[in-house]
This record gives structure tokens, sequence and C-alpha cells, in this order.
């Protein structure tokens, strides 16, 4: 094995260049959003006081994290301290819903001499080390059904953590893990049972149970009828007219009584012939039904039980938003859409966007900040942004697959899914495509926590693969 100072690569530049760019292009956005409508410059005497001012000194505080963990910390300390360092930052989730300051109805951050810092930033670094330790452990068992619960459960406590603050979108960024699991050997099936399972959740709360019930057992049948071995074409059309006579009955208000007795003819003699010939897809198309009825009977009852209000409008802007109140739960939606479209092509300008000098975006500077930029920017500069991220998701990726130690892989590829989430659900929503849940866009949104974590990710990912030649 070769010594340390001999196995060294260099660091990759480009990875430092996207991230400088990204960030300098948050500071400057960040200003734009802050300066007044009349005018007049900022009060710089007064710059700490300021959005702006206290996310240069979280950039500064970051980038001295950044060269202590490059000049002064050994790549060791993370792979040994991984599991410690997961350990203190679920402990850091469990104080902050004792001590934590409530801001915006959610207990999610510490306050210090005028800072605030949010705990489950950290966690998703914490948790990184902590699925990489593990799975370089036991990448080559992740078929088995024990170890997979163990990967599981290491992002869901602290993703569970976080839901008690309540923040949902914090939490929701946990389930990225699942693409390093399945890098390392988490079998396909599960992962299409898991998208399965999203989408009848989804599904759930737009529909009553018993409707999805019905719909499913038709798909599923059609599905099936694929696999008779004799007079396939038969039961194919046979499956394909059930369905089409199901929703015209439906349509014609018949009930549910005559569709049930149609639906019973036809699954009846399907199931007693392919009972006889592929018993396997029988059983398998069974427990899918099964399933994705519970599923959606968890998620009609939870929207319907256990969300408040806000929760369940926000969740009907994003399913629902005919009928929904442009005042209320549309406006942010509405607003950040209208400011996007009215940067053009090239946009208005840093400082000549009406809609971000005059604040009719909430939230403009966290978690709409990509408003600002279309409509400073334009189209544009929101591309740019949008191919700026994908080429470090690119980065990120190359320098994941060249990793030699499955540590450092799964630690790569772990940075690469919390950044992808992050990416695709605040744009998403910005767009109307994503429901709004308040998840800041990396190195762009003003946040310290947020800021110095992604640096703390990049930092150390970067370290590790300086000596990706050490084994």
């Amino acid at each position: 094995m070769l010594p340390n100072a001999l196995s060294r690569t260099k660091t990759d530049r480009l990875t430092i260049i996207l991230y400088f760019l990204l960030v300098i292009g948050g500071l400057l956005m960040i200003h734009a959003v802050e300066r007044p409508p009349d005018g007049y410059e900022l009060d710089y005497a007064g710059m700490l006081g300021t959005l702006f001012g206290k996310q240069l000194v979280w950039f500064l505080i970051s980038i001295a994290a950044w060269f202590g963990i490059n000049l002064l910390i050994d790549r060791s300390v993370w792979v040994i301290g991984a599991y410690p360092i997961y350990a203190g930052t679920v402990l850091l989730l469990l104080l902050v819903l004792i001590f934590g300051k409530e801001i915006n109805n959610a207990r999610s951050w510490f306050s210090l001499f005028g800072f605030t810092f949010q705990p489950s930033e950290l966690a998703k670094f914490g948790t990184c080390l902590a699925m990489a330790a593990y799975l370089s452990q036991w990448s080559e068992k992740m078929d088995r059904p024990g170890s997979i619960l163990n990967g599981v459960a290491l992002w869901a406590i602290p993703a569970a953590l976080i839901i008690l603050q309540p923040d949902p979108g914090s939490a929701l960024v946990f389930s990225s893990f699942l693409l390093v699991m399945y890098r390392e050997g988490l079998p396909r099936l599960l992962l299409i049972f898991g998208g399965f399972s999203a989408l009848m959740f989804i599904l759930g709360i737009l529909q009553p149970p018993a409707i999805l019930a019905g719909g499913l057992l038709m798909l599923l049948i059609f599905i099936m009828s694929f696999f008779v071995p004799r007079k396939q074409w038969l039961w194919i059309g046979g499956a394909a007219a059930t369905a089409a006579a199901a929703i015209f009955l439906l349509s014609q208000g018949v009930g549910w009584p005559v569709l049930a007795g149609l639906l019973a003819i036809f699954i009846a003699s399907a199931s007693y012939h392919l009972l006889r010939k592929n018993r396997t897809v029988v059983t398998v198309a069974g427990i899918a039904l099964v399933w994705g009825v519970l599923i959606a009977t968890l998620a009609n009852f939870t929207f319907n039980n256990v969300l408040m209000e806000h929760q369940q409008n926000r969740i009907n802007a994003w399913l629902r938003p005919e009928g929904m109140n442009e005042r209320g739960e549309l406006y942010n939606v509405i607003q950040a859409k209208l400011a996007i479209a009215a940067g053009g092509l090239t946009g208005k300008g840093r400082y000549g966007g009406t809609m971000t000098r005059y604040d009719y975006v909430p939230e403009q500077e966290t978690d709409f900040i990509f408003t600002a930029v279309g409509e400073a920017y334009g189209f544009m500069g929101s591309f740019t942004v949008i191919m700026l991220f994908l080429f470090l998701l690119w980065r990120l990726s190359i320098i994941a697959e060249r990793q030699k130690l499955t540590f450092a892989r799964a630690y790569a590829y772990g940075v690469v899914g919390i950044i992808l989430i992050h990416v695709l659900v605040n744009i998403g929503m910005t767009m109307g495509l994503m429901p709004v849940i308040g998840i800041p866009l990396p190195f762009l949104s003003k946040g310290g926590s947020s800021l110095l974590s992604f640096t703390i990710m990049i930092a150390v990912l970067l370290k590790l693969d300086r000596h990706r030649e050490t084994v």
C-alpha cells in the first residue's frame, strides 16, 4: 500500500468551479431580493444585520470548514467517525424538539447570537456517512431482507424525527438514500415496489380507496391476461372490454352494483383459468392489489384525519388546484409562475424585476429563490442555473464511479441523491409540478445551515476522492 503522500490525486477542479458559481450566484440573488423598492443601496455599515450579510458570513464559515477538512482532518476520520457523527446529528434532532426555536409553526432551529441553525441539514451529512459505512460492510448482502431493513432504518430514524418538528420537506430528502442502496445491490424489484407504493399513496389522496380498488383490479386483470398461454387475444380483448364497460357505466351513473356484477363474472373466469396455468402471476397480482388498496386507504385516512388544514391545502393546491383560493393556497405558486414568466427570454436585470423588488413572491430569498433568477435573467438565466446543477450532478456521479472503496462510492452517491431531490422538488414547486413543502435550492437559497451542510458534504467527498488510489 502506498503512503498517503504518494497516493494523492489532484482535487477535482471542475466541481470546485461549479460550487463557487452556484454559491456566488446565490449571494447575488439574495442581495437582489433584499434591495429596498426605493432604489437606494443597502446600508453596508449594518450589513451583518441583513440577509445578504448573514449569508456572506455563513459563506466565509463554510469556506473555513472546507479548508479545515482538506488541510487538517485526515480521511480516516470520516470513515472511523461515521457512526458517532451520525449519532451526534440524531441527538441534535432530539434536542431541537425540546429546546429548539419555533419558526413558521415548526420547531426546527437552534438560535444563538442572532443566528439560527437547522440541525436537519447537518443530519443529511451524518446520514450520508452512516449509510456509506453500513453499505461498505454489507453491500454484498443488500438482497437480504434484514440488511435492507437495517439500511432503511438508518435514514428513516432521522426522517421520522424531522417529521415530528414538523418539516416534511426536509424529511422527504432522506428517501434519496434509496438511490445509494440501489447502486450497492438493492434489487430492482424493490424500487418498482416503492414506486408503486408512492403512486398508490398519491392516488389514495385523490380518490376514495373503493374506486382505486376497482381500477387497480381491472388493470391487474388486463396485465394478467397477457400471461394466459392459450387464446391470449380473447382474454386481452375481454379485459379491455370489461374496463371500457366499467368506465362507461360509471360515466352514466349506473352505480357499483351493476359494475360489481360485470367484474365478478370476468374475474371469476379469468382467475380460474390463470390459477390452473400460472399461479405465480395470480399471487403477485393479488399481493399488489391488497398492498395497493392498503396504502391508498392509509393515505386517504392520513390526509383527512392526521394532516393539519394548511398541510392539506398545500397538497390540494398541487393535486387539485381547481376551485382553490387564488389569494390563499394557490397564491405562492401563481406568483412564482408570474415572476418566472415576467423574465421572458433574457430577464429584466438583477434589480429590475417588479415581482422581486416589491415582494410579490413570499419566501423568495429561501424556498422561491429560483423565481428571482427567472425574473432577473429570464429563460437564459434559469436554463443556466439548471445546467449548472446538471453538470454538478454529472461530475459527482463520475467521481462516485471512479472510487475504489465502497465507502467513498456510497458516500458520493448519497451526496448526489440529496442534491438531486433538493433541485427537483425546489424548482418543481416553483412551477407547480411539486407541492410547496419548504425545501431550499442548494447553494442558492438563503440559509446558513443549508450552505454549511452542502459545503461540508462536497468538501468531504473531494477529500475522499483525492485519496481514491489508497486501498
